[in-house]
């Protein structure tokens, strides 16, 4: 889930760590102006995003696809028109007011995707149900990154892709700057005005200082099983892509 939601303040340390009860509430309290927040405060980019995501997923018409973090549901739509109406999709999210929204959306779309809650470190499917599964924007919001990569490899069949999409810091000027202007600055600002919920702004820039950088990020899995590890990044180094192989 792309969470541009922020505030820089006294209590951000400690907002960062990825609590679960606290950043349930956070997305439950934005639910309804999260897909205007999204596209606000990427210009539109995340759908492109999402859509390279996809075709790394190397899906075919008629596979199955998991999509975990799911949120209110895009990365899971555009799985869905990758499988086609043979196929079938399952998203999962921790957050039930987003998969209301989710599910709204599927009926208003007339995409047939099974929105369900679940914790993505315990995930309540067999082993090798899936072509694919993919995370977006959600992955850093976890406590344990290892477990979520394990459980994503195991329930996905050997030789199917594991793909993350992921906010990460760039190192090369002039992105590093605007980087940090964005985030520090911009993105508060712009957040407050479209969410209108105050409370859910002390997450976003520390929670992405202490997500791993990309690198750490494909060794965390390939440490889950993964084979084939790889990943490139986007917007001038501020988006991640990551792929690896069951």
């Amino acid at each position: 889930m792309l969470d541009f939601h922020t505030m820089a303040g006294p209590d951000s340390k400690t907002l960062a760590e990825p609590d679960p009860g606290k950043v349930r509430t956070m997305f439950g309290s934005i639910a309804r102006r999260y897909d205007l927040m999204n596209t606000v405060m990427t210009a539109g980019r995340h759908h492109r995003w999402r859509q390279l995501g996809v075709a790394a997923a190397e899906l075919d018409p008629g596979q199955s696809a998991l999509d975990i973090c799911c949120g209110t549901g895009d990365f899971s739509f555009a799985l869905r028109e990758a499988v086609g109406p043979l196929g079938s999709v399952t998203g999962i999210d921790f957050s039930r007011r987003m998969l209301e929204v989710a599910r709204a959306k599927a009926r208003q779309n007339g995409a047939v995707v099974d929105f369900r809650w679940g914790d993505a470190t315990q995930l309540e499917l067999s082993s090798d149900s899936y072509a694919a599964a993919t995370v977006g924007f959600g992955v850093r919001n976890i406590p344990d990154i290892d477990q979520v990569f394990s459980e994503m490899t195991r329930v996905v069949k050997p030789g199917g892709k594991v793909v993350c999409l992921e906010i990460t810091r760039p190192f090369r000027q002039p992105f590093k700057g605007f980087y940090g202007v964005w985030f520090d600055r911009i993105v508060p600002l712009v957040g407050r005005l479209v969410s209108r919920d105050g409370s859910a702004y002390a997450y976003l820039p520390s929670s992405v200082r202490r997500f791993p950088p990309a690198d750490e990020l494909a060794a965390i899995m390939r440490r889950a099983g993964l084979s084939d590890v790889s990943y490139r990044l986007l917007a001038g180094g501020i988006i991640a892509l990551h792929v690896g192989t069951a």
